[in-house]
């Protein structure tokens, strides 16, 4: 049995759950929300703590970049560099640049024309070579120095000297989780590219006159003294628990060119790569990042920020961060003993609380057992006396009081209940059978009603429509008489006239044909129905044409029917039409002939009108021979049907039709051999019950 059923069918079960709830849900709900919490917090603590890093380091990294500007503006404003210029000796200038460029650590210092031409230089770049393309030296140029972040091409570190070059190149080393690097295969285990402080400044003469730039800076790639000061800034003796430590590492785009970071005992982790997603997050979207990170060979709460060049282009990082190890330790057997310290006081409460729940189960197992008694048939079972006198003490001696009276009101009930399933048994037969007669006599009176409204007004429309006709035709045979051969110029339209007069008539006659069936039975001979189908077709081709329908015809009919041929093919082409009206985007039309098996079935024919149409909903499948009936909302009657159901009754047929929606419409008319003619209120009241019983 399952926890759950034990829950439903026992007191005790709930009881117990009920009491040990609180303590058995409380403990790892307690435990979850303090282990989320923990994470949460720990985890924001955590971010907190490396954003301030990043903001000391950029600080730092800040200054070391004003640093440089500042240095080589005070050198270009300085009375040494003008009085060098002053004297007009090469000697002199290239002796001063030299002296100043291990003076303020620079890789690199240049004096250059207002055209951004080397006109002197501290390193070995040839005089006169280009170097107004770089931003912070256009700035010079129009007398606003500045210094900025820039990465240098192999190329261009080798221009200003081939030591920056070699300085800059480190072989790169294989890195876990490093995005795959695009390059080709020579190019991807070197890196040359060299990310520079590059500083410039104008050096103008007394007038305030642009005379000359100066340009230098300082290769980052493998500047250890910048990290290492960077880390003792940013991670102080004592800013971190034991067995953590502190690291800041420069990037030049995802590559690690100066760095703390170690690979193994004393050895540097130059030349590894940032993580994936770490690249994906600072390099690509230019956002920084606050969260746990895999550098290199272990988990560190890590801080990057893209570093930008003067072009805004991110083309390098810059990172601090420290092991999160001993963090995550610590947090860890915290939570350990909070939660060693709640379990403990939960068993304790919960041994405590099944002791004091055992004087409330007993006499309720008593009562379970008694009603299990009661089950297996022993009407006699009691609890009998409980020690406990309590509520539920009483609540055993009133169960007891109750299956007594219980005993007696059963004996009785048993005899009342025998002679009320008799009588209403007897009383539910009398009502069904009077129910079918209502029915059925309803069905009949709505029916005729409805038969005789309709026939009444049919009759009295067509009344009125034959006194005007019958005007129009004599006028139109007296006008033809008096005019004699002066009518002749006009013979065709008066001979239009009549027809369209005669068509009037024989509409007149189908509505009275419609109100009083009985009265307007038509001649009748022998037709084959092959003959009289095939005429049909003649007789709807444009139909069959402008909807593009296939007519598939089996004529197998050998016997001949005793009917009104115009009546017929009445029928029949309205049941053609109506087949090429489902199927309005074309189908196929089956027309099918064939005689009744004179075994099961009076002599005649049946013929079949099959369309592959959208067929019939089941809720009109029994309104469908109704009189005025009709699924064409903006065309037609609603008589065809009803008409052509009439015309085939009174001659003994009937007609019946199958079909589902989407599965097109099957109309068949049987016949017989002899007509089998029957009066207006048999057809009309044996109608009504063909057409229920053909629809369903």
């Amino acid at each position: 049995m399952s926890l759950i059923e034990r829950l439903r069918g026992s007191v005790r079960a709930k009881l117990l759950a009920l009491v040990l709830a609180p303590l058995m849900l409380g403990f790892p709900l307690i435990m979850g929300l303090l282990w989320y919490w923990g994470e949460v917090y720990y985890h924001r603590l955590m971010v907190s703590r490396v954003g301030s890093d990043l903001a000391t380091a950029h600080g730092y990294f800040e200054r070391v970049i004003d640093g440089v500007g500042n240095g080589v503006h005070g050198l270009a404003s300085s009375q040494a560099l003008a009085g060098a210029l002053a004297e007009g000796s090469p000697d002199v200038v290239a002796a001063l640049l030299a002296a100043r460029k291990g003076g303020l650590a620079l890789d690199f210092l240049n004096l250059l024309d207002v055209n951004g031409r080397v006109l002197h230089a501290a390193t070995a770049i040839p005089a006169g070579s280009a170097r107004g393309q770089w931003a912070v030296v256009q700035q010079a140029v129009r007398a606003r120095g500045g210094s900025v972040i820039e990465r240098f091409a192999p190329a261009e570190l080798g221009a200003l000297d081939a030591t920056l070059r070699e300085r800059a190149r480190l072989a790169l080393v294989p890195t876990e989780r490093a995005r795959p690097d695009p390059r080709s295969e020579e190019e991807r285990s070197e890196e040359e590219r060299g990310l520079v402080v590059h500083a410039a400044s104008p050096v103008q003469d007394a007038a305030g006159n642009l005379v000359a730039v100066l340009e230098g800076g300082v290769l980052l790639n493998g500047n250890l003294d910048f990290v290492d000061t960077l880390n003792a800034i940013v991670y102080r003796d004592g800013s971190l628990p034991e067995g953590s430590q502190g690291t800041a590492t420069l990037f030049v785009d995802d590559v690690r060119i100066a760095t703390n970071v170690r690979l193994f005992e004393g050895a540097r982790a130059l030349g590894t790569r940032a993580s994936d997603e770490v690249r994906t997050h600072v390099l690509d979207r230019g956002q920084t990042w606050l969260e746990t990170a895999f550098v290199v060979n272990d988990w560190y709460v890590s801080a990057y920020e893209p570093v930008v060049d003067s072009r805004g282009e991110r083309v390098g990082m810059l990172y601090v961060g420290f092991l999160e190890t001993p963090f995550r330790s610590a947090k860890r057997i915290a939570l350990l003993v909070v939660g060693a310290l709640a379990l403990l006081v939960s068993a304790a409460g919960a041994l405590l609380t099944l002791h004091w729940a055992r004087g409330i189960f007993r006499p309720i197992e008593r009562m379970h057992a008694t009603i299990g008694r009661i089950d297996g048939g022993d009407e006699r079972a009691r609890v009998g006396d409980v020690a406990s006198r309590d509520e539920l003490g009483r609540l055993a001696t009133a169960f007891d009081r109750l299956l007594d009276d219980q005993a007696v009101r059963r004996a009785e009930l048993q005899a009342l209940n025998a002679s009320l399933d008799r009588k209403v048994a007897e009383r539910t037969a009398d009502l069904a059978a009077a129910n079918e007669e209502l029915r059925t006599a309803q069905r009949r009176l709505v029916m005729s009603e409805k038969l005789a409204a309709i026939g009444e007004l049919t009759a009295g429309v067509a009344h009125e429509i034959s006194n005007p006709t019958a005007v129009i035709q004599g006028n139109l045979d007296l006008m033809r008489e008096e005019l004699g051969s002066a009518a002749q110029p006009v013979a065709n339209e008066i001979r239009l006239i009549h027809e369209q007069v005669g068509r009037i008539r024989l509409i007149v006659t189908k509505l009275l044909q419609f109100a009083r069936p009985g009265e307007f039975a038509g001649y009748v001979e022998a037709v084959d129905v092959n003959g009289a189908l095939a005429d049909c077709l003649v007789l709807t081709r444009q139909h069959l044409a402008r909807g593009q329908v296939k007519v598939v015809q089996r004529f197998a009919a050998q016997g001949a029917v005793r009917i009104n041929l115009q009546e017929l093919q009445q029928v029949l082409i309205n049941l053609i039409v109506n087949a090429v009206q489902a199927m309005p985007e074309g189908g196929t039309l089956t027309l099918e002939t064939s005689d009744r098996d004179p075994r099961t079935d009076a002599c005649g024919v049946r013929i079949v009108v099959r369309d592959t149409g959208s067929g019939i909903r089941a809720e009109d499948m029994a309104r469908l021979f109704d009189p005025f009936f009709t699924t064409k909302k903006r065309q037609g009657t609603g008589l065809g049907l009803s008409i052509s159901h009439t015309l085939v009754e009174r001659y003994g047929g009937r007609i019946e039709v199958d079909s589902a929606p989407g599965q097109g419409a099957t109309f068949t008319v049987s016949l017989l051999a002899e007509p089998d003619y029957r009066n207006d209120s048999a057809a009309s009241e044996g109608g009504r019950e063909s057409r229920e019983a053909n629809a369903t």
